[in-house]
């Protein structure tokens, strides 16, 4: 068998190593010039599909990042909204104890009773506080309008009671502000576990300065009435008329039963009486109200100044359980600030891990990349020479 070799598949074949040569040597230079590994995802398809997948999550690493972000700043703003509100609650206290002194006169209480009224707008401007973006704090998550309204001689509140969540890192959530609800509405009144109160209605001069419980295995959380006779008796009834203790009463004592206890000062009259049991809930605004609606009042009996005291002796009780309140939701708040700077710390350390492993897929090995740059250049030389010297060649150089 004859084999032919014709003058053009020569030349085809060296033109064709030449081009392959050059298509590697250009790129060797594509990857020099960019840095890269990986220019197409041909180069490696198994690196360059996980160099994608480790691409997604630096991408929501960077998305927690500003999810972490806003939600500290709404934190941050609602630290110093809390902050403000407490130190109206302590301006509050001042003014209560200086309404309880007995020789303050009408006007000193009404000139008290006007600036709780601008506290009391103060606070209702703070409870629709805002995050600068057109979202209020303390709306939950229905925040896209002021969750906080003058209505009927109170304040309604049009927000929701749910705390969002936020993903501040893979897996670790952190809560946004606490809704207006749980700040401002649900408040505990007398000492967050129970609350006394006079009877409306009570003639006397009987004063209730405190109570407490004494014994918790034995307060079963009932309600009880203290009621006054002739001569200084009392009795104390549960909620069902049973009667539960008796006895005299001596100024400023005071009376225990069923595990709680109860101070009384003055000189109750025959057939006053007096209530405890479990705390309630009110809202701030309404226990500031209530406390400008008693020093817009004006007394002219022992009894109705007695009346007066017992309401801002209730007030200052009210008072200091809502200042606990807004020291709970300052201490909720600073929690997801710390968790979120625990998250920082997460996310940085995931972004290094991922981008190290990222480098590694893709970043060119600059030494290696540069010797086969050499190598192949060589190469492409050494086909161009073979390829000129193979033109040269001819039979009629031979003949002579």
């Amino acid at each position: 068998m004859n084999y032919r070799i014709s003058t053009n598949m020569m030349y085809q074949q060296s033109i064709s190593t030449m081009l392959a040569k050059q298509a590697k040597l250009a790129h060797t230079q594509q990857q020099l010039a960019s840095g890269q590994r990986l220019v197409t995802a041909k180069d490696d398809p198994v690196a360059a599909g996980t160099a994608v997948g480790l691409d997604r999550a630096v991408a929501e690493l960077e998305r927690f990042g500003q999810n972490a972000n806003a939600v500290q700043n709404r934190l941050g703003l609602q630290e110093n909204a809390l902050t403000r509100v407490g130190d109206a609650m302590a301006r509050i206290n001042e003014l209560v104890i200086q309404a309880n002194n007995a020789a303050m006169g009408d006007d000193s209480r009404h000139a008290i009773s006007t600036e709780l009224k601008a506290i009391h707008a103060g606070l209702l401007d703070l409870a629709n506080s805002t995050d600068g973006a057109g979202r209020y704090l303390f709306g939950g998550t229905s925040d896209g309008s002021a969750p906080f309204a003058l209505s009927g001689g109170g304040v309604i509140y049009s927000g929701d009671q749910t705390q969002r969540q936020v993903e501040v890192a893979p897996d670790m959530f952190v809560s946004d502000t606490l809704p207006g609800s749980d700040v401002f509405l649900r408040l505990r009144t007398g000492d967050g576990r129970i609350d006394g109160a006079p009877t409306s209605g009570n003639t006397g001069t009987g004063l209730l300065m405190g109570f407490s419980i004494t014994d918790s295995t034995v307060w079963n959380g009932g309600t009880y009435t203290l009621s006054f006779g002739a001569g200084n008796t009392y009795q104390v009834t549960d909620a069902g008329g049973n009667p539960v203790t008796s006895g005299t009463y001596a100024k400023g004592e005071s009376i225990a039963f069923a595990g709680v206890q109860m101070k009384i000062d003055g000189q109750p009259a025959n057939g006053d009486s007096f209530t405890l049991g479990p705390s309630g809930s009110r809202d701030i605004f309404a226990t500031v109200q209530g406390l400008i609606d008693t020093l817009d009042t004006s007394p002219t009996t022992d009894a109705q100044r007695a009346a007066m005291q017992n309401s801002l002796q209730g007030a200052m009780r009210d008072i200091g359980t809502a200042q606990g309140r807004m020291i709970d939701a300052r201490a909720s708040g600073g929690a997801q600030l710390s968790a979120i700077e625990t998250a920082a710390s997460l996310r940085e350390a995931n972004n290094i891990t991922l981008k190290d492993t990222l480098s590694g897929l893709r970043d060119l090995d600059w030494a290696e990349a540069i010797g086969r740059y050499q190598m192949e250049n060589t190469a492409l030389q050494a086909a161009q020479t073979v390829f000129m010297q193979m033109q040269q060649l001819s039979l009629f150089k031979l003949m002579g």
